[in-house]
Parts: structure tokens; C-alpha cells; sequence
């Protein structure tokens, strides 16, 4: 029987295993930071829609360049940002592999802070691109002196920055992305996936765009859109940074039909965001429930919480898993993270703990 080992695959991924989380059938999922709400009706009639209108031109490829749907995006955005600053793609861990394959590959290296997404050095390896594994503080915090240090120390072509972090959900210091952009002589991503969930007062580094042409800020509609299934993910950054992207983006990369989905949710933006309160609610009350019983917690600026079990975190997760509660075990030794769903999943989640 032929295995992977028997075919003549990249040695440097012999041994890997692909990224993915659990996906089991249980009352409770809070382990992949979905939006728990489903689309109102009134927007999904207005999705169904607008897809069955491309139905019958099918057999035409789609605007290869998605000029109406980055047009939309750049308007939802603000900030004085065009469809020429905005580039999209499916989901935004395509978006930063295209950046990756413009800006990285072979003799090139990029930098990240960890604990932090980990698709960032799997995309890295995909791309032939050497990752460079710094590491946060033990609050998991990162200080514009720590990165700096860093990226002087390795002197990398990419530098990858979360805000807020995944997996410990807190927003960077506005002065250490600006640290950053001072120091690096490559390009900076700020990977804001979760931005529509910061706490009040929060500054996005779309404001630092004008003044850094390597700056790029990589935002995602499957979190506060709810958005999930329909892939959409994108950028924002200087044209010169949407044109060298499409020197390698595959050719009609985002089909007809993603694109018609897309541009009806951001069209009916104000109900589908309506669900954000709600959930920073359910993550603040996670958050304030865990430390009153003595939980170690990271602050969230997500809508998700790294939180310390005390223990063997895999044992904490089979127990919540035995209650029907699904969450995420990320690999850090120790800690869990869930994500801020319903009111009722709260419940199940605070209950299967206790």
C-alpha cells in the first residue's frame, strides 16, 4: 500500500502533518473562532440572491481582478482607501501566502512572534521561505524594544505581526508595529483578522498606512461577518503592493460566485455586525467568570480566551469534550482556548468547566 513516504515529496515536508482543528459533531464548537450566529434571513435572501444572477453567465470566467468587490471593501475600511489599496483572495491565509510568494521564497526568511498563528510558518514552508520563531514574554506580551532586537538580530524579509494575537487575543501597542516599521527593512504584515473585536480604543495600523508603503494589513470577513464559508479574505496597502501580488495570484482565483456572496454581506454589513456586541459581551463574561475562580487569563481584544487549566491541558479538553463542549487546544502547554459564542454556549462551556 503506498503511504506519503513512498512518493518523492519535498524532504523538508516528509513528517508534517497539515493544519486543522478537530471537526467532531458535539452540541458545543467553540474551537475554530467562527461567528456562533447564523445569517440573518433577510441577508441571506439578499446573498441567495445576488449568486443565483451570476448563475446563468457561468460559462463566462469571472473579473479576474475583483475590481467592484475591493471597491466595496476599501469603502467598508474607510481611512481614505481605494479598490487600488485593497487586493482579495480565499480566506486571508491565501492572501499572505500570495505575499509571501511575491516577497519570500528560497534564500529569504520571515519573523514571527510566538505564541502566534500557526499557519504563518506552515505558509512560510509552502513558500520555500525560512521562518524565523521569536518569541513573546511569559504574559505573552511584546515590547517595541523585544521586536526591534529581534528583527535587528535576523534581519528579515517579512515580518509578521497578529492584532490581536491568536491564540492569546490581545491587540499590539500601536508603538511596537511603529518600532517595527522603523527597524525593518523588509516588508511589515499586521494580520488584524480579529480587529472588528477589540475593546474600546484599540487603534487598527490601516492608520499607518499612508506613511509606510511596506506596511500591509491583512484583515478576513469570516469572523465578524460570519462570513466563514463563503472564503473571503484580503489586504490593504500601498497599489505598488496590490501590483506585485498579481505577479503570482492564480489566474480567475476568486470565482463569480464568491465574489457576487461577498459584496451582498458587506452590503448588508450593519445586521451582520450586529452580532459583535453580543459576542464581546460573551468573551468579557468568559474572561471575568474564569479569573473570579482563579483561572489564569489572557485579555482579550478577540472574540475568543486563552485561559491556564492548572494541568495537562489535553486532559481538560477530553473532560470538556466528554460534556459536549468542543475547544481548542493550541499546543501550549497548560492552556485552552474558547471561543466567545451565545449566551447558551457560554453557559455549556462555564459548566462543562466547572
Amino acid at each position: 500500500m503506498t503511504t506519503i513516504d513512498d512518493l518523492p515529496i519535498r524532504d523538508d515536508l516528509r513528517g508534517q502533518s497539515p493544519y486543522g482543528a478537530p471537526q467532531l459533531d458535539v452540541p458545543v464548537r467553540l474551537n475554530t473562532n467562527e461567528n456562533s450566529y447564523s445569517l440573518p434571513d433577510d441577508v441571506a435572501d439578499a446573498i441567495v440572491k445576488a449568486v443565483a444572477a451570476e448563475v446563468k453567465d457561468l460559462n463566462r470566467y469571472p473579473d479576474r481582478d475583483a475590481v467592484a468587490l475591493r471597491a466595496d471593501l476599501a469603502d467598508y475600511l474607510g481611512h481614505g482607501l481605494t479598490s487600488a489599496h485593497l487586493w482579495a483572495a480565499n480566506g486571508s491565509n491565501e492572501v499572505q501566502q500570495q505575499l509571501l510568494q511575491t516577497f519570500g521564497g528560497p534564500q529569504r526568511s520571515a519573523i514571527g512572534f510566538g505564541p502566534s498563528y500557526s499557519m504563518h510558518p506552515l505558509l512560510a514552508q509552502g513558500t520555500g521561505t525560512r521562518w524565523i520563531g521569536a518569541l513573546r514574554d511569559a504574559d505573552f506580551g511584546l515590547s517595541p524594544a523585544a521586536a526591534t532586537e529581534q528583527i535587528e538580530k535576523h534581519d528579515p524579509d517579512l515580518v509578521f505581526l497578529c492584532s490581536p494575537n491568536n491564540p492569546t487575543g490581545t491587540a499590539l501597542d500601536p508603538e511596537v508595529i511603529t518600532a517595527v516599521l522603523g527597524t525593518a527593512r523588509g516588508m511589515v504584515i499586521v494580520d488584524e483578522a480579529y480587529a472588528e473585536f477589540a475593546r474600546a480604543g484599540t487603534r487598527s495600523a490601516l492608520a499607518l498606512l499612508p506613511d509606510h508603503p511596506r506596511l500591509v494589513v491583512t484583515r478576513t470577513m469570516s469572523k465578524a461577518f460570519g462570513f466563514a464559508g463563503g472564503r473571503l479574505g484580503y489586504f490593504a496597502a500601498h497599489p505598488a503592493v496590490v501590483d506585485a501580488v498579481q505577479l503570482v495570484r492564480l489566474p480567475y482565483h476568486l470565482s463569480s460566485l464568491t465574489q457576487a456572496a461577498a459584496r451582498a454581506a458587506i452590503a448588508q454589513r450593519a445586521a451582520l455586525l450586529a452580532t459583535v456586541e453580543a459576542i464581546k459581551e460573551q468573551r468579557d463574561r468568559i474572561v471575568g467568570t474564569l479569573r473570579e475562580r482563579g483561572y489564569r487569563v489572557a485579555d482579550s481584544d478577540a472574540n475568543f480566551v486563552l485561559f491556564e487549566v492548572g494541568g495537562d491541558q489535553r486532559v481538560v479538553w477530553q473532560q470538556l469534550l466528554d460534556a459536549g463542549v468542543l475547544v481548542r487546544d493550541v499546543g501550549l502547554p497548560g492552556w485552552l482556548r474558547v471561543t466567545a459564542g451565545t449566551a447558551e454556549e457560554t453557559d455549556a462551556f462555564l459548566e462543562g468547566l466547572r
